[in-house]
């Protein structure tokens, strides 16, 4: 299998196992990304979310929509800045961070149980050096 259609292929198969993992949760596909960003960035601009997610800002406002009236994030603007508003994590849409930490850890655990950690060390150096390459090639355009 080439490079492109195994990482795809990868790709949405973990994606659809995590979303049936945390099913009950009531998220859709794109909220896991948003919430863990902002676990580590809470206040942070639609814009940075967006570059940060690989999201287009259209998109983005659409899903942060659907998480506000789920009570998972709130909308806050800052220091008299009229123009920008800075998206916080709730005390559910924190929790929710906890449940998705949780399935993604299982799923870890259980992906690389079989692989001698020297292998798994070897896949996660070069796997990053992919990501590296990735993000050097997106500066460039």
């Amino acid at each position: 299998m080439e490079f492109q259609n195994l990482l795809n292929t990868t790709h949405s198969m973990h994606r659809k196992l995590a979303m049936k993992m945390i099913s009950n949760t009531g998220l859709t596909p794109g909220q896991p990304r948003i919430l863990n960003y902002l676990y580590t960035h809470d206040g942070s601009s639609q814009t940075e979310i967006a570059a940060a997610c690989f999201i287009e800002t259209a998109s983005l406002t659409s899903v942060l929509n659907g998480m506000e009236a789920k009570g998972l994030v709130e909308r806050r603007r800052q220091n008299g800045n009229r123009r920008t508003y800075y998206i916080y994590l709730t005390d559910k849409g924190k929790e929710m961070c906890r449940i998705i930490d949780e399935a993604f850890k299982e799923i870890n655990v259980k992906l690389f149980s079989e692989l001698p950690p020297e292998e798994v060390s070897v896949f996660m150096d070069v796997f990053e050096k992919i990501y590296e390459k990735l993000a050097e090639m997106l500066e460039e355009l």
